[in-house]
């Protein structure tokens, strides 16, 4: 049986290696030597998103590629890291380590296993401890603001549910619905940009409550939408380059017929 351990411990090393000499003063690259945290932070957004992507399209071949991509920003970060003598990759491989054994005490520690539902109430209690070691103790506290809008919304607002501020139930959520519907209308007259970004944003975080309080993802709900979207827009373009027509020269009605012969063709 192959000793896949070494392998992966060798392979590490070498990515570490390479990344060293890309960093090099003397002999490295360029670009790779002019970058700092800030620069770089965008592609390890990017990455993530690239890795999400893989999975989502089920595209198994490319996934070992983008998580490659990704494993490497860790390694850039840790390069700069320990160049101003911050922390090292093994600093950050100890930190996940410890906490993963810190927040699975059931696995390995003394603890008596749990369902899924209790460990994840246990989870969320270790972390409230790490967080007010870190003095960070609002219940707020520590939600990343760098997170897509929709995904810190649902966060934020788990938050403060768990401590008891939260709509008893749907029907609330959509009268409030409905109330910052009508609050975005009675704007539209004044055509204030600060004031109409107020109003989508607050129509857009009570859609976010409302998607959470169905159990589910606001930012999963809006990327089905986007892939509907473009699957019936790319199938109309395609129906009407079939009549030699070019979307540009069609008016608005031609193509929402063409829209609805999609839509109707998708549900059969």
């Amino acid at each position: 049986m192959p000793d896949h351990t070494a392998s992966a411990e060798a392979e590490l090393r070498r990515l570490l290696d390479i990344m060293a000499a890309l960093r090099d003063p003397a002999t490295g690259c360029p670009w790779d030597k002019e970058q700092d945290f800030a620069t770089i932070a965008p592609y390890t957004i990017e990455e993530a998103y690239e890795v999400a992507d893989a999975i989502a399209q089920r595209d198994f071949t490319a996934l070992p590629d983008e998580l490659g991509d990704l494993l490497f920003q860790v390694v850039y970060h840790a390069r700069m890291a320990e160049e101003q003598g911050l922390f090292g990759f093994a600093d950050i491989a100890k930190s996940i380590s410890d906490k993963m054994i810190r927040r699975h005490p059931h696995v390995f520690g003394e603890a008596a296993a749990r369902d899924a539902v209790a460990q994840t109430s246990a989870w969320e209690a270790q972390k409230s401890v790490e967080r007010a070691a870190r003095r960070q103790t609002g219940a707020l506290a520590g939600v990343p603001v760098a997170l897509p809008a929709l995904t810190r919304a649902l966060k934020l607002t788990n938050r403060a549910a768990r401590v008891g501020f939260d709509w008893p139930d749907v029907g609330q959520v959509l009268d409030k619905l409905d109330e910052e519907i009508q609050e975005l209308r009675e704007e539209l007259s004044g055509a204030d940009p600060v004031r109409l970004t107020d109003e989508v944003g607050d129509l857009l975080f009570v859609l976010a409550n409302l998607a959470r309080k169905l159990k589910l993802d606001p930012e999963q709900c809006l990327r089905h939408a986007n892939e509907k979207f473009s699957r019936r827009f790319n199938a109309m373009e395609a129906d009407f380059e079939i009549q030699a027509k070019s979307l540009g020269e069609l008016s608005l009605q031609e193509m929402e017929a063409g829209w609805q012969r999609v839509k109707a063709a998708e549900r059969g």
